[in-house]
């Protein structure tokens, strides 16, 4: 990785040029700098058409618009993070910003400004990196080091809303009056321009509106929810066809191979992949991926492509590593399999959001009652909890931009809410058997199983998202074996 000469973007051209301390150039001469300046091809982009979601994101801004008048509302994109010294993590723009512009660069910032019939709508972004003073090529964010940047008019065209210099906001919020509200979390300068202005409590509301209106998906987004989930069928194909490097390895090599599909297919992944086999299918969020591989255990792989658009899917697949079951990795597999038919069957617009746990979790407790595990009756295992030392988590969430979306919704909304057509969801109930549990008998310990789909709630009921995965024991047995000879 070369080493940019200047970190630092100058202010103004008289402003000497900050040098890496130990740089190997000793400067910058004259000659050099003026050169630099001239001499390129003119790149600006003509006749732009809208991006895909543009019309969508219009909608939702005027929503927004409705919800909150006269108010000056504030929506960042966020900023780099350093991971190391003078290196960064990839970017990710915030899930707010995302889905009110449609843009995802750095540094941005969405700002809607009251108005008479509503609020006037300006995007602020870094233009093109400057060539008088150097920034293109001495600046670490400079074009020659990190990639082009859209110019304001080309980003004008592409998101459909006026850009102007984020460069020039802060001030411009320090001065602003009135009520202001900000999606906090993400720009810290721009906090610190709205520090007496905004409120705690108003910026919660934000956020929690912006949480609550995404729980019913467009059209755009289940498309893209299902173009994430069918790169997610690919990878656990993927993954299929080299458990036998995976066993001369280690789990790492099932998390890269997943990982190779999500950056072909989509943006990345939507979340840390688990890739968890053996014992380690009962740690929930096992993402180190540093384990054995063995033949005869299960392989608990819970993982979601990210598309170019930001939406993720969320999939799990328990698969038995040499392609078969063993008698009692089926009749836990199966019992898992039982209680998501019965979750899945209670995904339909009008019955609670719980529904769906609930019957999953009634299922569970039946077998773990009938297997001897625990004392029944059933209604006393579920009015007391007990299962839970088996089951651990909730047996699903909302899905969409974010791996949990909706997050910040009031619980009214959500966990004690109703189903309507376009929520989308996961339905992922689980049996885990510590490898130290020993209220268990000795065999069922270090077995963990999940599985999981994503579900889209229609008018007469639901559609899984994930069905070019199958389900069933014997199903998986002979995808495996298909997939493996593919």
């Amino acid at each position: 990785m070369s080493e940019e000469l200047n970190p630092e973007t100058p202010e103004t051209e008289n402003e000497p040029i900050k040098q890496r301390k130990n740089g190997l150039y000793p400067g910058v001469s004259d000659e050099l700098a003026e050169s630099m300046k001239s001499g390129w091809a003119d790149t600006e982009l003509h006749d732009l058409a809208p991006i895909a979601q543009a019309g969508h994101t219009a909608r939702r801004r005027a929503a927004l618009s409705a919800r909150f008048p006269g108010q000056r509302l504030v929506i960042p994109a966020g900023n780099l993070k350093t991971r190391s010294n003078d290196t960064e993590y990839a970017f990710r723009a915030s899930t707010e910003y995302a889905y009110l512009t449609g843009d995802q660069t750095q540094d941005g910032v969405l700002v809607l400004e009251p108005a008479d019939d509503g609020h006037l709508a300006t995007v602020y972004l870094l233009p093109r990196s400057d060539r008088e003073n150097g920034e293109f090529w001495l600046d670490g964010q400079g074009e020659l080091w990190v990639g082009r940047r859209h110019s304001l008019t080309e980003a004008e065209q592409l998101l459909g809303i006026p850009a102007k210099d984020v460069r020039e906001l802060p001030a411009a919020l320090t001065g602003a009056t009135g009520p202001v509200r900000n999606v906090r979390g993400h720009d810290a300068g721009i906090e610190a321009a709205l520090t007496d202005k905004a409120t705690a409590e108003g910026d919660d509301e934000l956020r929690t509106y912006l949480s609550e209106a995404r729980a019913v998906k467009d059209e755009f987004e289940i498309g893209e929810l299902q173009k994430a989930v069918d790169a997610t069928v690919h990878g656990f194909e993927d993954v299929v066809k080299v458990l036998d490097k995976a066993e001369a390895t280690s789990e790492r090599y099932i998390e890269g191979t997943f990982f190779l599909r999500a950056r072909v297919e989509g943006n990345d992944i939507g979340y840390g992949s688990i890739c968890a086999a053996g014992p380690h299918a009962t740690t929930l969020h096992w993402v180190r991926n540093d384990g054995d591989v063995r033949s005869g255990d299960l392989l608990l792989l819970d993982a979601g492509v990210e598309t170019h658009t930001l939406y993720t899917a969320d999939v799990t697949r328990t698969l038995p590593i040499n392609g078969r079951f063993t008698d009692l990795q089926r009749k836990i597999y199966d019992a898992v399999y039982e209680s998501q038919e019965a979750g899945i069957a209670a995904v339909r617009p009008g019955a609670k959001y719980r529904d769906f746990h609930d019957a999953s979790q009634h299922v569970l407790a039946e077998k773990l009652v009938e297997w001897g595990l625990v004392d029944g009756p059933v209604e006393r295992v579920l009015e007391l909890g007990l299962q839970r030392r088996w089951t651990l988590h909730g047996t699903g969430h909302m899905l969409g931009m974010d791996v949990h979306d909706c997050a910040a919704a009031r619980r009214e909304a959500y966990a004690d809410g109703t189903l309507e057509p376009g929520m989308c969801l996961t339905v992922e109930p689980g049996l885990y058997f510590q490898a130290d549990d020993l209220t268990v008998p000795e065999e069922y310990r270090g077995i963990g199983v999940r599985i999981e789909d994503d579900l889209v709630v229609t008018e007469d009921g639901n559609r899984n998202l994930s069905a070019g995965l199958p389900r069933r024991s014997e199903d998986v047995e002979a995808w495996m074996a298909a997939t493996k000879q593919a």
